[in-house]
């Protein structure tokens, strides 16, 4: 019975802290009918925001195979996203979405990214992004190396909104992975921690969830 238990915990709340930001992601994108996914990957979590369309771009072709196979996206983009002011109009889409993607650029490419993002984005951007910089290594053209980090106070002076996700930021090392604690233990501390304090403290958050109504500004 304890084993039974103990298996069933393991499972579940892993996917109860998916299930958390899968709910504040949809919160966000609230109302958007279209948007642009930049760096989707091969299983974006944008797939499940009931967006009806989805337009997905990555730099990564093989992620972007695994996109198509897995039906992800309406439309594909192989691309690089530091050129997307040149590959799409603005107000193209309602939203422009980045998720785990900006700390991958530099400072400089991240800021002309969000500059670019609010241009595409007719309603809204949401880009989500560890709190500070958090190293991250990742294998040969997987672009999966981080290169800058993103504080919540640089984020609200270029008028974002910020939310703290992934519970108290001491918790999670590379990968947003726990640091010291068994998954099943990290897991439930991570969820109570965001609803309790970190939500409204995104200082102390693990990740950031930052988002930018952009749609009463003049074209």
């Amino acid at each position: 019975m304890l084993r039974t238990f103990i298996q069933y915990w393991k499972r579940t709340f892993p996917r109860l802290l998916a299930g958390t930001t899968l709910a504040e992601l949809a919160q966000a994108a609230e109302g958007c009918r279209s948007a642009l996914d930049l760096g989707c990957g091969g299983g974006s979590p944008s797939r499940h925001l009931g967006i009806p369309y989805l337009s997905g771009l990555d730099g990564h072709a093989p992620s972007l195979q695994e996109a198509r196979a897995n039906r992800t996206h309406q439309e594909y983009h192989l691309g690089d996203v530091r050129n997307i002011g040149g590959l799409f109009s603005p107000g193209q889409f309602e939203a422009c979405i980045a998720l785990d993607l900006i700390e991958h650029l530099t400072k400089d490419e991240g800021r002309q990214l969000l500059r670019d993002m609010e241009k595409i984005a007719l309603k809204r951007v949401i880009v989500f992004t560890p709190n500070g910089f958090l190293p991250q290594h990742g294998a040969e053209d997987d672009l999966q190396e981080h290169l800058s980090g993103w504080e919540p106070e640089e984020m609200h002076a270029l008028g974002y909104r910020v939310i703290g996700m992934h519970g108290p930021k001491f918790l999670r090392g590379e990968y947003h992975r726990s640091r010291f604690l068994p998954r099943a233990i990290a897991g439930p501390l991570s969820i109570i921690g965001h609803f309790l304090y970190t939500r409204s403290h995104p200082e102390k958050a693990s990740a950031l969830l930052c988002i930018k109504d952009v749609g009463a500004r003049l074209r």
